[in-house]
């Protein structure tokens, strides 16, 4: 069967669809080996490339910046902070050189269209092959793990199901006429019973040797590799009636008298083996049916890109397939067409729906510079867009390989089925023998006639496959409505534990705000100006990457300060940034007043300041003087919700700087919301107390923490899961990773980085804290529909097998038939998808 997990990447690191690509390159370059940077998945060349250490592996980094952020420091210099909406790493363009996020050029690194592709067991996901076959533990056809176009449609097991379900309706309806009408009319004065019998094996032949032929062939599979599974009871129950009754055909002289009727004619089954191959055929066709309807989130994700793109090549544009656009390509977008790559604006302006992707329904305003999203509708006017991210590297691209994984991905729940399943079929094939042997001893004549039947029935009925499905179906409908809504659910356990949550923590910059904080207040002390504090702030934090940075930053360049050279630039985590800046003497001088140079700057010797910047404590523990007169001075700043940093230079406090960052439109609605769900809100925030308290206060948070560091936060988790409490933590940024993993749930914000997108279980493709009180809503719907499909399959399975042995007939003189047996057993498993289809509607506002 070469059944094997596929691995998306080979050992070079260069992934399957990209072979072709990479030996090419590889051929260029000769002999050499590249290594992949483990931050931005450029393809790096370890002769040349920087390197570090860790648990005995050497990783190369195409940057300075890539090997801090691995390392976990800051990245120094002036190198951009790295925020995109990207689902994991490696977002590396496919063009023949692709540019880094620090500007480097490199060999990219190619994906394939879908690294998931091949195929798997709705019910056994951890069975994987390459092409198309049957699971060897259920016996099911495996289904590709992701759907390529949206038009795939054709499904070969339904075509052949669906043939054979026909075939079978017409030769059975006959053949059950055969077998009741001898009763009723008295068929039998016009067709000798012998004659009679040998037709229906005439027409029962073909339905039970071809209409149920992959039903045997899956049993027989599972009797080899002792997986046995519903096609072991039903290959037994069909096979024991039909060749029984062929037996009875061919040698009736050797049945015993307590099989023949009343006219002494030996009893046959063709029409129950015939009817239950039937009804099991057409509880196949409804189920497949259903099972298509689980996919439809994939496929309207995949409906959302358009087959082709209007290309601008030599000045000429062109409509190209969208598997041809390269990055770097100008691409026209007019209005009403939908946008194909991701790119960003290089002319024109418009308006754009991205609804059905992030759930947002208002348009986006978009100008040139401003990024858009593959898949998103273009409202208003006409663009041009250069494309960045083509292919699998797309944002949509990304959202469909998660939303595939985690439909494929098992719930802890599913472990019970599991459990249940494993003893399940041997007890029913040991209940079917008792039955048998209980009827055979016990029994009204014909015994051994109502042993079989019985028997046949409890085979049949306890078919287990409504308790396989009960939760892989809600699990796959679940998952794709949550990415309708922009929740990306990463695999079933974050969802089956999201349910459970009781705590949820927040960051405040980014989750509760916009995460774009501006310059309130720039106030010098003593003999310093507010300009020339802001100007010596400024020139430090330039060589930041944190938000508050570049409010200072964008401040000071909105006043047309001028930004000094810096050196020995140090960066505290969650505590400030220091540096030395090359000041013009004169500057800190006010007399005499030197003549302009002609640069712009003031002549006169260059002057080194330290300056230092931080909260009280960072301060304080540098031994700042003059610092409580500030801290005083910032007291009412704090206590309007505004963030206040204080500048010290050569020692002494020398002025304070506020930043405001707007608290989001959608923030008081979320946390409403929230509460109404019974969950406790917890900020965690690195800002001063007072900042935090009025914030806390506004939006009637719970709890807060005030001045937590990055591996504060991780603690302030592990001390409260300690205590019992179930905690989801949302978060957005880098700092944020540690504790989003340590959390039970990690809710990531899909403005954010893209490690704490990694870190987390969730990730809300619109940075909106709504998508929490969503994700909750569906977590706990698709729970209660899996204990509902649970119950109902326990409760199916556990009246079903005692009324077909018998158990109501010495009471009630109630017979269950094969064939009533064979139709509830197939109507059970419809009824767990059409349960789990429900959640298709289910509201989550």
């Amino acid at each position: 069967m070469n059944q094997k997990r596929i691995p998306a990447d080979d050992p070079s690191g260069r992934s399957s669809a990209g072979h072709a690509a990479s030996d090419a390159a590889d051929a260029a370059g000769g002999a050499r080996q590249d290594a992949i940077d483990p931050i931005c998945q450029m393809r790096v060349d370890p002769a040349t490339a920087l390197s570090a250490e860790r648990d005995g592996r050497t990783f190369y980094f195409c940057s300075e910046h890539c090997r801090r952020t691995f390392l976990g420091r800051p990245p120094a210099g002036g190198e951009p902070a790295v925020h995109q909406l990207a689902l994991s790493p490696g977002s590396a363009s496919s063009s023949p050189e692709a540019s880094c996020c620090h500007g480097e050029t490199h060999a990219p690194v190619r994906m394939p269209l879908s690294p998931t592709a091949g195929y798997t067991c709705p019910m056994h996901p951890e069975v994987e092959q390459d092409g198309p076959g049957q699971c060897p533990i259920c016996g099911m056809d495996l289904e590709p793990k992701v759907l390529q176009r949206a038009e795939d449609e054709d499904d070969p097991e339904l075509r052949s199901m669906t043939r054979r379900f026909l075939v079978s309706a017409v030769l059975s309806l006959p053949l059950v006429a055969l077998a009741m009408l001898p009763m009723a009319v008295a068929l039998d004065r016009w067709l000798a019973p012998r004659a009679n019998q040998w037709i229906q094996l005439a027409l029962a032949a073909p339905v039970v040797l071809w209409g149920g032929w992959p039903f045997f062939v899956r049993g027989w599979r599972s009797l080899v590799t002792w997986n046995l599974n519903m096609f072991t009871l039903i290959a037994i129950g069909t096979g024991a009636a039909f060749g029984y009754s062929v037996f009875a055909v061919l040698f009736p002289h050797w049945i015993p008298a307590s099989f023949h009727e009343a006219g002494h004619a030996v009893a046959v089954y063709f029409e129950a083996a015939a009817v239950i191959v039937t009804l099991v055929l057409l509880g196949q066709v409804l189920e497949l049916r259903a099972r298509r309807k689980t996919g439809s989130a994939i496929r309207e994700l995949l409906s959302l890109a358009p087959p082709t793109a209007r290309v601008v090549r030599d000045g000429e544009e062109r409509d190209v397939p969208l598997d041809a656009v390269r990055v770097g390509d100008l691409v026209r977008v007019r209005p009403g067409e939908k946008i194909p790559v991701d790119g960003m604006l290089a002319e024109g302006t418009s308006n754009v729906d991205e609804s059905m992707l992030t759930g947002e329904p208002l348009p986006v305003e978009k100008r040139p510079g401003d990024e858009v999203i593959g898949g998103t509708v273009n409202q208003t006017g006409s663009f041009l867009l250069r494309a960045d991210r083509v292919g699998s590297d797309t944002v949509l691209a990304r959202i469909v390989d998660m939303v595939a994984q985690a439909q494929r991905s098992r719930a802890p729940i599913q472990r019970v089925a599991d459990v249940v399943a494993s003893y399940f079929v041997p007890a029913v094939v040991a209940f079917a023998v008792l039955a048998f042997a209980g009827w055979a001893v016990l029994g009204p004549e014909p015994r051994l006639a109502h042993a079989l039947v019985n028997a046949v029935a409890v085979l049949i009925i306890a078919c287990p496959c409504a308790l396989g499905l009960a939760t892989p179906m809600s699990i796959m409908v679940g998952v794709g409505r949550g990415a309708r809504e922009g929740i990306l659910i990463k695999n079933a356990e974050a969802l089956e534990t999201l349910e459970k949550a009781d705590t949820i923590i927040v960051d405040k910059t980014g989750t509760l705000t916009e995460g774009r904080p501006r310059l309130v207040e720039a106030v010098g002390a003593g003999r310093v100006a507010d300009d020339e504090l802001l100007q010596l702030a400024a020139s430090v934090e330039q060589h930041s990457e944190h938000p508050l940075a570049r409010a200072i930053v964008e401040g000071a360049n909105a006043r047309g300060l001028e930004r000094l050279p810096v050196e020995d630039f140090q960066s505290v985590t969650g505590g400030g940034v220091s540096g030395v800046v090359r000041q013009r003497s004169a500057s800190m001088h006010p007399a005499p007043a030197p003549a302009p140079a002609p640069g712009g700057g003031v002549s006169g010797a260059a002057e080194a300041r330290r300056v230092l910047i931080g909260n009280p404590a960072l301060l304080e523990e540098h031994g700042v003087t003059g610092l409580a007169a500030l801290v005083e001075r910032g007291r009412p700043l704090e206590e309007q919700g505004q963030t206040v940093m204080f500048v010290a230079i050569d020692g002494r406090a020398a002025g304070l700087l506020a930043v405001s960052d707007s608290i989001k439109p959608s923030t008081p609605e979320a946390v409403r919301s929230l509460h109404e769900l019974g969950l406790r809100v917890i900020m965690l925030t690195g800002d001063n107390e007072r900042t935090a308290r009025t914030v806390a206060a506004q939006l009637g948070i719970d709890d807060f923490q005030a001045g937590v560091r990055p591996q504060d936060k991780h603690e302030v988790v592990r001390r409260l899961r300690s205590e019992g409490h179930v905690v989801a933590m949302a978060g957005d940024g880098i700092n944020d990773a540690p504790a989003l993993a340590e959390a039970d749930v990690g809710i990531a914000m899909g403005t954010g980085a893209d490690v704490a997108i990694e870190s987390a279980g969730v990730t809300l493709v619109k940075g909106d804290l709504r998508g929490i009180a969503r994700a909750v809503r569906l977590s706990r719907a698709v729970m209660r529909n899996i204990r509902q499909n649970l119950f109902f399959a326990f409760v199916y399975n556990s009246l079903g097998v005692p009324i077909a042995a018998g158990v109501l007939y010495p009471f009630f003189g109630i017979l269950l038939s094969p064939m009533l047996a064979a139709a509830a057993m197939s109507l059970s498993s419809v009824s767990v998808i059409g349960n789990a289809l429900r959640l298709r509607g289910v509201r989550l506002a």
